[in-house]
């Protein structure tokens, strides 16, 4: 998701935070995405993996392997952009909120935070960035969202934008649909069995789930009023 406009751009540096096995990197330099690349990471465990990868792929003089705690040893314009995966919504937004000075020097961001999503697209529209490009992806299973973002301004207009994506919703992604579909049959589920008989923190959790639910089918809905001009007649989907 690394934006067009920057990729392959003379002195294109992206710093991979979090990097792990280092393989973020090396593919984007491999792919020409970018000129060069700072590989980081917390632990010297992860990151001498990392260099044994980028050995190995012939790259060493082409990214560096940097020990850092988030964006601490990133200087300030050192980097064009910036990738972070592989965290939780709040880890990812108080390494965005501590480095500031970093921070507003970044021209774009590729973040996939793996929680707290609603919570995440609000912090985001907090400390003055925009998603321009959203997708959601599904694989063994689990679900996993990922943003190009910028800085500028973003608001969007109900809460159900944040939780789930206004652009994943405009664009009618057919993966947050088997979201929704799952998270829907989940919460019917929980639902069934809590009972008649609750104490109060089960009663506060039914009325939860239940606007959760009434959330969901709004989007969902919303998604199929605009798939039935493309469908062709005929076509049926089970879900919500």
């Amino acid at each position: 998701m690394v934006p067009d406009d920057y990729a392959g751009q003379k002195g294109q540096t992206i710093a991979d935070v979090g990097t792990d096995h280092g393989f973020v990197p090396i593919s984007l330099v491999r792919i020409g995405k970018a000129s060069r690349a700072i590989a980081m990471d917390i632990g010297e465990g992860p990151l001498t993996r990392a260099r044994e990868h980028i050995g190995q792929a012939g790259l060493t003089d082409r990214i560096e392997v940097r020990l850092s705690d988030g964006l601490e040893r990133l200087s300030p314009g050192e980097a064009d952009g910036v990738v972070i995966t592989g965290m939780g919504g709040e880890l990812m937004l108080r390494i965005l909120k501590k480095d500031s000075h970093i921070r507003d020097l970044v021209r774009w961001w590729v973040l996939s935070p793996q929680s707290e999503l609603g919570a995440f697209r609000h912090g985001l529209e907090e400390l003055g960035l925009r998603i321009c490009r959203e997708t959601m992806l599904r694989e063994d299973g689990k679900y996993y969202t990922v943003m190009l973002v910028r800085p500028g301004a973003m608001q969007y207009d109900r809460e159900a934008d944040y939780r789930y994506g206004k652009l994943l919703i405009q664009q009618r992604s057919p993966v947050l649909e088997e979201y929704l579909v799952k998270r829907e049959k989940q919460i019917a589920g929980i639902l069934e069995h809590l009972g008649e008989d609750m104490g109060e923190s089960a009663v506060l959790r039914k009325k939860e789930l239940e606007k959760e639910q009434k959330e969901i089918r709004s989007v969902y809905d919303s998604m199929q009023e605009c798939n039935q001009y493309s469908e062709p007649a005929g076509s049926a989907r089970s879900g919500v």
